[in-house]
């Protein structure tokens, strides 16, 4: 898994590849500032929407987390959103 340009790149076990957009990876950041988290009684609560600037789409580094995931940390500071791979696999299927 490695960043190329403006995307993502990913070689999967099974030898195929997948490329992402890194805005649409940021985009689709799944930690609970970005996506919002459901309490006890069902009902989603989200922080206020931010504009994201161009740092917000650079991917400065990735960081392993078990055989399951990786923690992406992008250029404006944001690093709190762990993608497990099953969620990047079915991010770049809808690419």
């Amino acid at each position: 898994m490695q960043p190329i340009g403006t995307e993502l790149a990913i070689k999967w076990d099974d030898g195929t590849e997948s490329f992402i957009g890194l805005e649409a990876l940021r985009r689709a950041c799944p930690c609970a500032g970005c996506k919002g988290e459901v309490d006890v009684m069902g009902q989603l609560h989200r922080g206020p929407e931010r504009p994201l600037g161009p740092a917000a789409f650079s991917l400065q580094r990735i960081t392993p987390v078990g055989g399951y995931a990786s923690q992406l940390h992008w250029a404006d500071g944001h690093h709190s959103g762990l993608y497990p791979f099953a969620y990047l696999r079915k991010i770049a299927g809808a690419n």
